[in-house]
C-alpha cells in the first residue's frame, strides 16, 4: 500500500488476524494479570533465595527482561534471564527459577526446566498449557496458567506483571499493586488520546513515527538502566510485526564503541533512522550523553526521532514506551501491507527442528 494511506479500511484489509484488538485490549490484560497472580498458589515454603532466574525465549522471555529492568534498584537478590537450553552451574537449591513459555512447548524452556529441577531449584512455571503444564502437574511444581490464543509477544502483561506480583507475594520486593493500577491508567490514556487508529496522523505519535520509519533501517537507543527492555522490545516488535530488520544499543556503553562507527559507510546513512527512547528521570549524565550523541548524528545528516516516556511512576514510564513502540511497529506493518501477526519463518524453523 502507499505509505500515505492509513485508515480503518486499509487496516482491516491488511490486519487479517486482528492484532489491533489485542493492542487496544492490552491495558485490560495488565489489569487481569494482577488478578491471576493474586489467585496463584505457591507450592513451596522457602522465601530466602540467593538469586532469581528466568528461563524463556522470544515473547515469553521479554517479560522477564521487564522484571529485571524495573527492579534494577529495588531487588536485593540478583535477577538473571537466560535464553538457553541449560542453566549455569551457579543455579542451585537456593535459586528461584521462573520457567516462562507462553505455549508451554518451547523446547529450550522445557530443557531448562529439567536443568533447574536437577539442580534442586524452586520452580514456578507460567504458560497457557502444553508440555510445561503436564510436567509441572506431574512434579507438583507451582504452575500459573494464563489465557490461550495470543501470539506470545502479545502476552507481555501476563508474562511480566504476574512474576512481579509473585515476587512481591514472596516478600522479595515491595507491593507493586499501586504501580500497576497507575500504569494501566497511563496506558488507557495513551491509547485513547495518542495511539488509537481513529486519531489522525498529526495527533497520533505512533502513526507519525511509523511513517518516518518506512523503508528505513531502524537503529534504537535507550538508557541501559530500566529502559534496555524498551529498546529490546521495540527491535523485536519491528522484526515480528513489521518484518523489519533493525538494531539496538544502550547508553552509556554505546558511547564507548558504536558512536565511532557512525562515520562509514556514509552513503547508507540516508537509509537509516535513529530512534532515541528517552525518560525525564534517567541518570543526568546519560541524558547529557544522549544529547551530545544526537548532535554528532545530526552532523552526519542522520534522521533522528525522540520518543519520551509518559507518566510519573517508573512502571508507567517503562510500559508507556513499550506501548508506543508496539503501536509504531503495528502501523509500520500496515504501511508495508503486511499482516503483523503471522511469523512464518519462526513457524518454519520450528517445523524443521521437529524433524530432527
Amino acid at each position: 500500500m502507499k505509505k500515505s494511506k492509513l485508515n480503518s479500511e486499509t487496516i482491516k484489509q491488511v490486519d487479517k488476524s486482528d492484532m489491533l484488538s489485542l493492542l487496544l485490549d492490552f491495558p485490560a490484560q495488565c489489569r487481569y494479570a494482577s488478578l491471576i497472580a493474586g489467585k496463584a498458589k505457591i507450592l513451596f515454603e522457602e522465601r530466602n533465595f540467593s538469586k532469581i532466574v528466568f528461563a524463556g525465549l522470544g515473547g515469553s522471555a521479554i517479560g522477564a527482561d521487564l522484571v529485571r529492568s524495573y527492579l534494577y534498584f529495588a531487588c536485593k537478590v540478583p535477577i538473571l534471564v537466560f535464553r538457553e537450553y541449560e542453566l549455569p552451574a551457579y543455579v542451585d537449591s537456593s535459586s528461584l527459577v521462573f520457567l516462562s513459555s507462553y505455549s508451554g512447548n518451547t523446547e529450550e524452556t522445557l530443557s531448562a526446566y529439567n536443568s533447574a529441577k536437577e539442580k534442586g531449584a524452586h520452580l514456578i512455571a507460567i504458560s497457557s498449557g502444553g508440555a510445561l503444564l503436564e510436567r509441572a502437574l506431574s512434579d507438583n511444581v507451582t504452575f500459573i496458567e494464563i489465557p490461550q490464543g495470543l501470539p506470545p509477544r502479545c502476552a507481555l502483561g501476563y508474562l511480566s506483571l504476574i512474576p512481579l506480583c509473585i515476587l512481591a507475594e514472596l516478600g522479595l520486593v515491595e507491593d507493586v499493586g499501586p504501580s500497576i493500577s497507575q500504569m494501566v491508567i497511563v496506558l488507557e490514556d495513551l491509547r485513547n488520546k495518542s495511539l488509537n487508529p481513529r486519531i489522525a496522523q498529526k495527533d497520533n505519535v505512533a502513526k507519525s513515527v511509523a511513517l518516518k520509519l518506512f523503508n528505513k533501517f531502524v537503529v534504537t537507543y535507550s538508557s541501559s538502566v530500566h529502559f534496555d527492555i524498551c529498546a529490546t522490545r521495540f527491535r523485536g516488535q519491528l522484526a515480528e510485526n513489521a518484518k523489519v530488520l533493525g538494531s539496538s544499543h544502550l547508553f552509556p556503553e554505546m558511547n564507548h564503541n558504536e558512536i565511532v562507527g557512525w562515520q562509514n559507510p556514509q552513503k547508507l546513512f540516508k537509509d537509516f533512522v535513529v530512534v532515541m527512547l528517552r525518560d525525564k528521570e534517567m541518570h543526568p549524565r546519560v541524558a547529557k550523553r544522549m544529547s551530545i550523541t544526537e548532535n554528532i548524528l545530526n552532523k552526519e545528516d542522520v534522521d533522528l526521532i525522540e520518543i519520551w516516556s509518559r507518566g510519573e511512576d517508573l512502571l508507567s514510564r517503562i510500559f508507556s514506551l513499550i506501548y508506543i513502540g508496539d503501536f509504531i511497529s503495528y502501523y509500520l506493518a500496515i504501511f508495508y501491507g503486511i499482516d503483523p501477526t503471522p511469523v512464518e519463518r519462526v513457524t518454519y524453523l520450528k517445523k524443521e527442528l521437529a524433524k530432527a
